[in-house]
């Protein structure tokens, strides 16, 4: 129990400093790296609705994952998760038109593009199943998408450390566009498998049978 908070409190660490620098890159003019001055002129909607989106996702995300919240304040977690989902449904969508002319070529395209496709699938599927009362499908596919989510730290993780091994930045990014996201998506679906149960909050109801 205690690995697991610690494991909690890290990523919610981690994702509230990469929110706080996207935040810093919307409203700040001139901060970020040098190409996002190129897409405030060429893309700019696409960029303000992927930076946007993905504050809300990242900032939210990790309290939709905490337990404690969601048993002692439903309401919260629920209005909380409608803003997540708003939050992928923007930035994914921002995310996807960018990645048609993301740097390096049409390995980043199709790497960065398909985990934009990914991450809007999985929180419209979890949307979905808590609709129709299915509890533990909502917080597989929940999961799997804030799996996706984190691929924005994940990323500036990694891409350093390819660059310190002597990787050019071309390669490097294009590694990236995959590997900021399949490894997350797979212990995800890891952790789903060992520990989301499969009781239906209909099946809970009073004269459910």
């Amino acid at each position: 129990m205690t690995t697991t908070r610690a494991g909690w409190a890290l990523m919610s660490v981690l994702a509230s400093v990469i929110a706080l620098y996207a935040a810093a890159v919307l409203l700040v003019p001139g901060f970020g790296p040098p190409f996002i001055g190129t897409l405030r002129v060429s893309a700019r909607l696409a960029l303000v609705a992927h930076l946007a989106g993905s504050v809300v996702a990242l900032a939210v995300g990790a309290w939709q994952l905490n337990g404690r919240l969601r048993a002692r304040a439903i309401a919260v977690h629920r209005w909380m998760g409608r803003a997540y989902v708003v939050g992928v449904l923007v930035g994914g969508l921002g995310g996807l038109a960018l990645a048609r002319t993301s740097q390096e070529g049409l390995v980043t395209h199709l790497g960065f593009g398909l985990l934009a496709l990914l991450w809007l699938a999985c929180t419209i599927a979890g949307y979905l199943a808590i609709r129709r009362w299915d509890e533990p499908a909502h917080r597989a596919w929940m999961i799997r998408s804030y799996a996706l989510t984190l691929a924005a730290v994940t990323l500036r993780i990694y891409l350093p450390l390819e660059l310190a091994l002597g990787m050019t930045f071309r390669d490097a990014y294009r590694v990236v566009s995959w590997l900021c996201w399949v490894p997350n998506l797979v212990a995800a679906e890891w952790f789903v498998r060992m520990h989301v149960g499969t009781r239906r909050l209909s099946d809970a109801s009073p004269g459910a049978t």
